[in-house]
């Protein structure tokens, strides 16, 4: 039996759906019905009262086919209100539709983001986009084919950009033209007999610019559905083109996996991505500062360590950096935001042939400064009891 509440349904296990939007509340272009399947729209998932601006759509994946929605997106969903990031669910149209249409659904669900940044309590230059498999695909796709919007559009939601502010990509379906691709995929997106030139259009490691933004990429090396190298080689394409990127392959784990529950080492993927997202300062407004300085210990140059600037605001970047012959320097893009910091100083002993220290160890105590808008020097004259 189903019971209704308000715009819901809940079921007799105490399931309640979360709201539904559609993109194109008048019926979406290119549409071939008017069953849900040929309405794309999102699942939103408020972070609620420890929302910190952050947004990001996510993809399930399927191959184009099908959606995995449950454990690559309302799963993925959970995880990211609970470090304060809004998220929405997307159901985009799937074979027989081919592209573009997949790419015009996510395109959209980001401008559909960034319109209604005030109901949702989101920063519109912090809103990113992830997938899981073919959903790694469409976000490879979204991350490498977008526009700034048109300002002279009669939908206002077709004026705000559509590049995501960064990406997360889960054993996704990269290339559609190297030996290791997803033919399955391909198909379905492109048809039987797509043209070399669709199937590089969309294969996503050859179409990496200066202006794709910063990814995080993870896969398994089991994975032989959708094997790794199409994570690698998204990763050297960022790597060339100086794009911001981190990627981690696990040993274990078959293809769609998920968020892994309770495996020892693959689930700690998303937490992982959860502190790249703080760490690019996707979790937090402000602009990152630089800090540069001196420490010594006992009155001398401190000759091998490290320092880390640590913000009271659980959400805002560490800025970190090694100490050589007691200097550092943390350039803005590795700093942190105006605010006040505990500051760790550890001296890890010398670069000798032999040991000079028992072990790393952390020197001064209660030490804080507070980071400003502008240039921080911090000179640390520290006393070394160990």
């Amino acid at each position: 039996m189903l019971a209704a509440l308000g715009s819901h349904v809940l079921a007799d296990d105490g399931f309640q759906p979360p709201e539904f939007r559609p993109l194109w509340p008048e019926g979406a272009p290119q549409a071939m019905g008017d069953a849900e399947a040929d309405k794309p729209g999102v699942w939103v998932y408020p972070a609620g009262e420890n929302a910190n601006g952050a947004a990001i759509v996510i993809c399930p994946g399927g191959g184009y086919a099908i959606h995995a929605t449950d454990h690559e997106g309302v799963q993925p969903a959970k995880y990211f209100n609970s470090i304060g990031v809004t998220a929405f669910v997307l159901r985009y149209r799937l074979s027989p539709y081919r592209h573009p249409v997949p790419l015009m659904d996510a395109q959209r669900a980001l401008r559909f983001v960034r319109s209604h940044v005030d109901e949702f309590k989101i920063d519109k230059h912090r809103v990113g986009i992830m997938g899981f498999s073919a959903g790694g695909h469409l976000t490879a796709t979204s991350v490498t084919h977008f526009d700034g919007g048109d300002a002279n559009a009669a939908d206002a939601i077709d004026q705000e950009s559509c590049r995501p502010d960064f990406g997360i990509l889960g054993y996704p379906v990269v290339s559609l033209t190297a030996d290791f691709a997803h033919r399955g995929s391909g198909s379905n997106l492109l048809g039987k007999d797509p043209t070399e030139e669709q199937l590089k259009s969309l294969s996503n490691e050859l179409n990496v610019t200066a202006e794709t933004p910063p990814l995080f990429l993870f896969h398994t090396s089991e994975d032989t559905g959708v094997p790794a190298e199409n994570s690698v080689s998204m990763y050297l394409s960022c790597r060339k083109a100086g794009v911001p990127a981190e990627l981690h392959i696990y040993q274990q784990g078959p293809h769609g996996v998920g968020l892994a529950n309770e495996h020892p080492a693959l689930s700690q993927w998303i937490t992982t991505a959860g502190t790249w997202l703080r760490q690019n300062g996707l979790l937090v407004s402000g602009t990152r500062q630089a800090i540069q300085g001196e420490v010594k210990l006992n009155g001398e140059l401190m000759k091998f360590g490290t320092v880390a600037f640590k913000p009271r605001n659980a959400n805002a970047p560490v800025a970190w950096a090694m100490v050589s012959k007691g200097k550092f320097n943390i350039p803005a893009n590795a700093g942190t935001v105006a605010g006040v910091c505990e500051v760790i100083v550890t001296n890890m002993g010398a670069v000798a042939p032999g040991p000079t220290i028992d072990d790393a160890h952390t020197v001064g105590h209660d030490l804080v400064f507070h980071v400003s808008e502008g240039n921080n020097t911090v000179d640390l004259n520290l006393t070394d009891k160990n």
